[in-house]
């Protein structure tokens, strides 16, 4: 049997050893291409009650927190109308400016009151041009970072002034939301805005429900700036100051 590894391999003619030739090879493209597959679905939803009027006050806006005894889980919070330098202030990443402001305007507020926040504020549940909020966490459990799980239960009640009365008038407000969705949440969520609408009619400065819709804020930069508070209203067809209720005085 011939010994081939013993030959000489062929030199080049300067003496250096010759490279052998690539090995030839066909890729041929599958029938098939295997892809994988990325997804993401947020889901927002919540549910909004009918205005209580109630009888205005010194201590109206004080007593707001104490709507949610018996149901709030956690502290509870009051989001204020945002000042004329937040008026654009959006949770919508896309829009990179906006979504700054929001982020300066509410960086100091909790986990659950931000969640809450980007949630009703999405679906259009409430709007802090005119809106005074008071939140907490009222079902479910939060994560390692204290923001509430996606079937957890935020929201509380919402308040406006009245532009024809200079009544305040309060809503109960629930949300939930996020990478999930669980079938009995919605029913949770009806229970809670009903014990919230509870304790607000129970309130002694309710006097009834209405179907009062809420301010619509005027297309521009701002209105005027109230000389009671100093609040700067980022709705220039407001008669009242959507923070205190004073009536705002015009030139």
């Amino acid at each position: 049997m011939p010994l081939d590894f013993l030959k000489r391999r062929a030199t080049a003619e300067d003496g250096s050893t010759a490279a052998a030739p690539p090995p030839t090879a066909s890729v041929t493209l599958p029938e098939e291409i295997v892809a994988q597959d990325y997804q993401l679905k947020l889901y927002y939803a919540g549910k909004s009650s009918e205005g209580v009027r109630m009888k205005a006050g010194p201590n109206a806006m004080a007593e707001l927190p104490s709507m949610l005894a018996g149901l709030a889980k956690s502290e509870i919070e009051q989001v204020e109308p945002l000042p004329i330098e937040f008026s654009q202030a959006t949770p919508v990443i896309s829009h990179p400016s906006e979504a700054m402001q929001w982020l300066n305007a509410h960086h100091g507020h909790s986990p659950i009151t931000r969640h809450a926040l980007v949630v009703l504020e999405s679906i259009d549940a409430i709007d802090l041009a005119f809106d005074t909020f008071c939140c907490a966490l009222l079902d479910g459990e939060t994560d390692t970072s204290e923001y509430p799980e996606y079937n957890a239960i935020v929201g509380g009640v919402a308040s406006h002034w009245d532009e024809a009365t200079g009544d305040m008038i309060v809503r109960a407000v629930v949300g939930w939301g996020g990478r999930g969705v669980r079938g009995d949440t919605d029913r949770v969520g009806q229970r809670l805005l009903g014990g919230l609408l509870t304790n607000v009619l129970a309130n002694q400065n309710a006097v009834g429900l209405t179907a009062i819709e809420r301010p619509v804020p005027a297309a521009g930069r701002g209105g005027l700036v109230c000389a009671h508070c100093g609040f700067a209203s980022a709705h220039e067809r407001a008669f009242y100051c959507p923070k205190c209720g004073m009536r705002l005085l015009r030139g």
